[in-house]
């Protein structure tokens, strides 16, 4: 048993689909193998933007027949003159978006929580359509397989948009479904549901997690990510030019990179692989004959420095009002609402008069954050940052960023951590 898993540059157009199916061919062997698919190029983007627009009561129709049409387009591209069975396919999909679209619609209240279920609803059916797409492809070309709709498989909460997953159950799912089958089986990155039938989604980005959650429950040989770059590199190579691969991680330095922000794996993707000893390799699909990166057991070689960067962060500072200090009281109250918020913490600093947080910039999020808190702290705020982590640093390694405006700085035994201004290069 072995797992695939990807992404949604591998599914952009009717070519790469192509591309991404004749590696499946190549790879299938006696052994069955699950391939865990994420929205086509992207569509996850295009359906966060006609939701936004839909809920504010803006115009939304336009960017929704774009959206349809690419799909139609890449089905129509992949069909041969006696089928027309993808777009059929892919015109039902359509159909019943814009009635649950419609129906969301009328339900929203304005709250985050509406607005999060909401998302969760309408942000699968990206991979409703590429799964189905691949897999109607797939059996029209003589690869048979079949279909298997992931939230029927995944149980999570009700934690919309970032579903915790119910791994007893999960477990169950899969025993009792699919634990015996053989040949292929295509189904969806990134969703599943909570005890309601009401579908959830694992995180942005959260289709990794999925192939690692199916590796997991299957004891599978391997998981393979196939990505647009050769495998894992120590820096963004958009941003650094003399980016570097790595041919081997161990679990733990993977999954330090992923918290910090590394964007090739999704950041809960190791864990359930390294709690079964279960392989990970990052490959390219460009480039398929290459061997990647492989991410296993044994302790990483000596590792060279990583620059991590995440883009789009909203910088926080909090002061207390009367100019005393920020001490334990302060902390609570703080952590509380951010908890409430379902804010993740990327970066935080305090001092003896002030407290600061880097955080993904969500507008709702930050709003909220500061509205909650605007009575109690007077509050610093600063947006389009990016926190860079360079791990495992060394004193030549960080002379780079000597010349830029830093607005935070950390320094620990492995770690150096900055926030600068977005789109700096180097």
């Amino acid at each position: 048993m072995r797992v695939f898993k990807f992404g949604g540059a591998s599914l952009k157009s009717a070519n790469a689909i192509i591309n991404m199916v004749s590696i499946v061919c190549n790879n299938k062997n006696e052994h069955p193998l699950i391939v865990v698919v994420s929205a086509m190029g992207k569509t996850t983007n295009a359906l966060e933007r006609i939701l936004q627009n839909a809920l504010n009561g803006k115009e939304y129709m336009q960017e929704l027949n774009k959206l349809k049409n690419y799909h139609l387009e890449t089905a129509s591209n992949l069909e041969n003159n006696d089928s027309s069975n993808i777009t059929n396919t892919v015109n039902k999909l359509f159909q019943s978006f814009e009635i649950k679209l419609k129906e969301l619609i009328d339900q929203y209240n304005g709250s985050i929580e509406s607005y999060q279920f909401s998302y969760d609803q309408i942000v699968s059916y990206g991979e409703l359509l590429s799964s189905n797409i691949v897999s109607e492809y797939m059996n029209l070309t003589g690869t048979k397989n079949s279909w298997l709709d992931a939230r029927n498989i995944i149980v999570t909460d009700s934690t919309y948009t970032e579903g915790k997953v119910n791994w007893k159950k999960t477990n169950q799912r899969i025993k009792e479904q699919i634990e015996e089958f053989k040949g292929i089986k295509i189904t969806q990155g990134f969703i599943g549901a909570d005890p309601y039938n009401n579908t959830t989604t694992l995180g942005r980005e959260g289709s990794d997690f999925t192939g690692a959650i199916f590796a997991n429950c299957l004891n599978a040989e391997s998981l393979t990510i196939w990505k647009d770059v050769p495998g894992i590199l120590n820096a963004d190579p958009k941003k650094f030019h003399d980016a570097q691969l790595y041919d081997y991680l161990s679990y733990r330095e993977a999954a330090e990179m992923t918290f910090y922000g590394a964007s090739v794996i999704h950041p809960k993707t190791i864990k359930p692989l390294a709690n079964k000893k279960i392989p990970l390799n990052v490959r390219s699909f460009e480039r398929p004959e290459k061997t990647g990166t492989l991410i296993g057991n044994e302790k990483s070689h000596k590792v060279f420095p990583a620059f991590i960067t995440k883009n789009n962060q909203a910088l926080v500072s909090f002061k207390v009002k009367d100019f005393s200090f920020i001490d334990e009281n302060n902390l609570t109250t703080i952590f509380h609402t951010i908890t409430n918020l379902n804010i993740k913490l990327n970066l935080m600093q305090n001092s003896a008069t002030s407290f600061s947080i880097c955080i993904d910039y969500k507008e709702y999020q930050v709003n909220r954050l500061i509205e909650e808190l605007s009575t109690q702290f007077k509050i610093l705020f600063n947006k389009k940052l990016q926190l860079i982590t360079v791990k495992n640093y060394t004193e030549e390694s960080i002379e780079r960023f000597k010349n830029e405006k830093i607005l935070l700085e950390q320094r620990s035994r492995n770690n150096y951590r900055i926030v600068v201004s977005e789109d700096i290069t180097f």
